[in-house]
């Protein structure tokens, strides 16, 4: 009798073992356990830490609650101003509901990644090259709620949504990088023709101050010599002033003039005043002939010479 008991009761423990381990679930902290008995949905979902569960009736499917990071694969299509662009992308969402994400959809990894793709081509189509390239948090923005309105109802939420690169064919390379180039040669010429327009002020309002000191134009030449002459050339160019040579100009002038009245006052020549009748050429020639030495006067004309 009592190995019966003793027979009896170690059946009975190791058919409570089997029950436990078969019953003894554990639930992490960063999951939730959904337990469908039967096929329903129970009424409540396991939190974390340890649970049981009835064997062979209950099935209890764990949810992570983590924030899943997923890469959509690049997708093509074109914008709106008629380019060929490749764009992927990353998505970042979580599950808040773990019986809806057991209930309402499949595989909701799955079902995210293939709305994250639709979305994708369809914010492309909507879109501009320069708001892919420049304007991406707007897009981003414009992706989480497309994605985020049917995530909901699976017990989904989406993070962040973030355009991770976008592909340009080669031709659209170069015709950018002619543009930028263009652009940045149009700016270095304005900004050379505002340096000339600006110098070309500051230099009439120099040729303005010079011009009321003319003691200034030599200073600057002066200036120009030592300046050059500090290069340590084996040519000189010195610049002379306009009004210098004008100077030299009159002086010659005047000089000439002074030693021709000289001349004219040695050899007892006297011009005629302005205004007074100029002799006729038979006064002159008398003259002349007044004016001969005795020695050649008595010489015959010209005429009787044979």
């Amino acid at each position: 009798m009592v190995e019966e008991l003793v027979t009896a009761g170690v059946a009975l423990a190791c058919t409570g073992t089997v029950y436990l381990m078969a019953a003894a679930r554990v639930v992490k902290q960063y999951e939730r356990g959904v337990v469908l008995r039967l096929g329903r949905l129970a009424s409540e979902v396991r939190e974390p830490g340890f649970t049981m569960i009835v064997p062979i009736i209950d099935r209890m499917r764990k949810v992570n609650m983590q924030i899943v990071t997923m890469p959509v694969p690049a997708q093509e299509g074109i914008t709106r101003d008629n380019v060929t662009v490749r764009v992927d992308a990353v998505v970042y969402f979580k599950v808040v509901d773990a019986a809806d994400a057991v209930i309402r959809v499949e595989d909701y990894r799955f079902a995210v990644s293939q709305m994250a793709q639709t979305s994708l081509r369809s914010i492309i189509g909507k879109s501009e090259l320069d708001d892919l390239l420049s304007n991406r948090e707007k897009l981003n923005q414009g992706l989480e709620l497309m994605m985020d309105s049917p995530a909901i109802g699976w017990g989904v939420t989406v993070d962040r949504v973030e355009i991770k690169d976008v592909s340009l064919p080669e031709t659209m390379k170069r015709s950018m990088a002619r543009q930028a180039e263009a652009t940045r040669d149009r700016r270095a010429r304005v900004i050379n023709a505002d340096a000339e327009l600006q110098a070309s002020r500051k230099l009439a309002e120099a040729a303005a101050a010079m011009s009321d000191q003319p003691a200034a134009l030599q200073l600057r030449l002066l200036q120009t010599v030592v300046a050059v002459a500090a290069e340590k050339n084996s040519t000189l160019v010195l610049p002379f002033p306009v009004e210098l040579l004008r100077f030299l100009e009159r002086s010659g002038l005047q000089a000439q003039a002074e030693t021709a009245a000289v001349e004219a006052e040695r050899d007892g020549v006297q011009r005629p005043a302005p205004g007074a009748p100029r002799p006729s050429r038979t006064a002159v020639e008398h003259g002349a002939e007044a004016a001969l030495p005795p020695e050649l006067a008595d010489l015959p004309p010209v005429e009787d010479l044979p």
